[in-house]
């Protein structure tokens, strides 16, 4: 029978792929990476840990433990070239991407396609937990203003051309202005910024959404709780996420959460 084995980093998405397969009886296999993991995560499952860069080391373990498919799941921090120490491999990618290997897309790309010339078939989380895909239209009981739909208007245009340069997913528009964008701090760094440097008037929008050239069964944007919750520290009035090309976490909890915060969460198709 055919194994998945769950490539996991950082926060709450690998943790529900390893439910999905639990509730769907799927035979699965994690593999932590030191330093990036929660050890929370693991707890329970039938695991191995690896580091960054040592690729042969990890298709390795993947293989000794029978695994013929792979999901990436999680938010990998970059780190320099000296805390990762690749092995050779690792430095080969490298050497035929040469700059391309700055942007998180053509990198995500070039270990996919290391990945498949050793015979694994690497699917989208999606495809584990299809109910993770975000849905089309507001979700919540909260409604967008017409000059809040202006702001994510705009957003949509910002995020979608900040992907196409490989930079980020994300940006903070507020009364049509561009008060922060997503670069690699992520996330939660791009809310806690905007906090500090959000103008007076109307609160402003987080806009996310899927790189163009992206392959979706590589980093699709997210959102969870903890988006709502530094959203609303923020200021802001509400979240649009791309519908069926980004992740949304605990949807029901999201949802109430935010009608609780008195924040719109929108899933809209570019």
């Amino acid at each position: 029978m055919s194994r998945l084995g769950i490539i996991a980093g950082g926060g709450a998405l690998p943790r529900k792929l390893i439910d999905a397969c639990r509730r769907d009886q799927r035979p699965f296999f994690v593999l932590g990476f030191k330093g990036q993991t929660d050890h929370a995560t693991l707890a329970g499952t039938d695991h191995a840990w690896s580091k960054l860069g040592a690729t042969n080391e990890a298709i390795s373990i993947l293989k000794s433990n029978e695994v013929d498919t792979l999901v990436m799941a999680g938010n990998i921090r970059r780190p320099s070239l000296g805390e990762m120490r690749p092995d050779i491999r690792t430095m080969q990618v490298f050497a035929r991407l040469g700059l391309k290997a700055l942007g998180d897309d053509r990198l995500l790309k070039a270990v996919t396609g290391e990945l498949e010339k050793d015979g694994f078939t690497v699917i989208g989380a999606h495809e584990v937990e299809p109910a993770l895909i975000t849905p089309e239209g507001v979700l919540g009981k909260v409604l967008m203003s017409n000059e809040a739909r202006l702001d994510v208007e705009f957003g949509i245009i910002v995020t979608k051309t900040l992907g196409r340069l490989d930079v980020g997913q994300a940006a903070v528009i507020q009364e049509g202005v561009a008060i922060g964008i997503e670069a690699v701090e992520g996330t939660d760094a791009l809310l806690e910024r905007c906090r500090k440097v959000k103008r007076k008037g109307r609160p402003g929008v987080l806009v996310k959404s899927c790189k163009p050239q992206q392959d979706k069964r590589l980093d699709l944007p997210a959102i969870g709780l903890r988006t709502v919750r530094r959203a609303f520290e923020a200021g802001l009035q509400g979240i649009a996420v791309e519908a069926g090309a980004s992740l949304l976490l605990d949807r029901e909890e999201v949802v109430e959460s935010a009608n609780k915060l008195g924040l719109f969460i929108l899933g809209f198709r570019a």
